[in-house]
């Protein structure tokens, strides 16, 4: 009962600040303008991660005794809004704001302790497993940046990714992490009408990057399984899409030669995106949002049903998410060439 009421106290608070900071955006002049990279076409309203950040922050506050143990992600959560807002409004260079999200990063884990865990202890193991917990970290929070395309694609999927990690936390009677993500869920569908309304209001960097960082800790705060094999490719696989569209879109910037080194990368934007190559291909943009909804969806019910297996099961869910990734990037490659007239 307390979950229902903490969804419902974060859904209301976000819904009626959205409207709220939808205004105050416009008045502010804290707007999103068009560019050839977007797909909005008029002036729209930045702020809505805040909206999504203040329903979390109510749910949060409310159950505090229960959720005291995740106060550090919630405070570095805080900076990390701090930041994108200052982004969406000044404008950052991309060497400052990787730095940023590194030093947070690194702040959460040792607050924390919590880390990506599997290799031997001592100073080289020890140093491994905190290197390749602030790349995914990073990774994630930049992943869903890029992922904040289209009208309601990444609030919408981290509510279909923490649906999924809320299952295998209920089953798993990991409370307070699960009573965590659903009022993470509430606040970003207080936020979802007001994204896919005609007079919307925008995640901005501020909310995108919150949400890729709080999916990716939750990531690393759940104790998804037994195995340690399984453990951590439950996450890969609730997260794939994302994880997929970073790795994509940078081989094919590499490939194209639109980046040629890694300060080029932080900085390139483009509609190169899976999102993009999907409307591209034929598709609507609320029929692309819809089918990532559904591949979101269909790897994390794989993610679920892993959660009781073992390494050799994993190893095959990973092979099979691999191989239908494969397939789509195969498709997008050929429709892009006939388009271009390669064949």
């Amino acid at each position: 009962m307390n979950s229902v009421f903490s969804f419902l106290i974060a859904f209301a608070v976000s819904f009626f600040c959205a409207i709220l900071l939808k205004k105050l955006a416009v008045k502010l002049n804290i707007l999103d303008l068009p560019e050839d990279r977007n797909v909005h076409k008029t002036a729209t309203p930045l702020l809505g991660g805040v909206a999504v950040y203040f329903g979390l922050l109510a749910g949060f506050v409310i159950n505090f005794s229960q959720l005291r143990s995740f106060t550090p992600m919630v405070v570095c959560a805080t900076a990390l809004l701090i930041l994108g807002l200052v982004d969406d409004v000044e404008g950052l260079s991309a060497r400052f704001r990787l730095f940023c999200q590194l030093l947070l990063a690194g702040i959460f884990i040792f607050t924390s302790g919590e880390r990506v865990s599997f290799l031997p202890r001592g100073f080289f193991g020890d140093t491994a497993e905190i290197t390749i917990t602030l790349i995914w970290i990073v990774g994630i929070i930049n992943a869903y940046n890029y992922l904040d395309g289209l009208d309601g694609l990444c609030a919408g999927s981290v509510v279909v990714n923490l649906c999924c990690f809320s299952v295998i936390l209920f089953i798993a009677g990991q409370y307070a992490l699960f009573l965590f993500c659903v009022i993470a869920i509430g606040a970003c569908l207080g936020f979802l009408p007001h994204n896919f309304s005609r007079k919307k209001i925008f995640l901005g960097e501020a909310g995108s990057t919150v949400l890729g960082f709080l999916v990716a800790n939750i990531g690393l705060i759940g104790n998804w399984a037994e195995d340690n094999a399984v453990k951590l490719s439950i996450p890969i696989l609730i997260l794939g899409v994302p994880i997929f569209d970073m790795i994509f879109t940078t081989i094919m910037r590499v490939k194209e030669k639109k980046v040629n080194n890694f300060l080029e990368w932080l900085r390139y934007g483009g509609k190169d995106h899976f999102h993009h190559y999907l409307v591209d291909l034929g598709l609507h943009p609320r029929g692309a949002v819809i089918f990532i909804y559904l591949i979101t969806l269909s790897l994390g019910i794989s993610a679920v049903m892993l959660s009781n297996d073992r390494a050799i099961e994993a190893a095959l869910t990973l092979t099979q998410a691999s191989i239908i990734f494969g397939v789509i990037a195969t498709l997008i490659v050929v429709g892009k060439r006939r388009r271009n007239g390669w064949f």
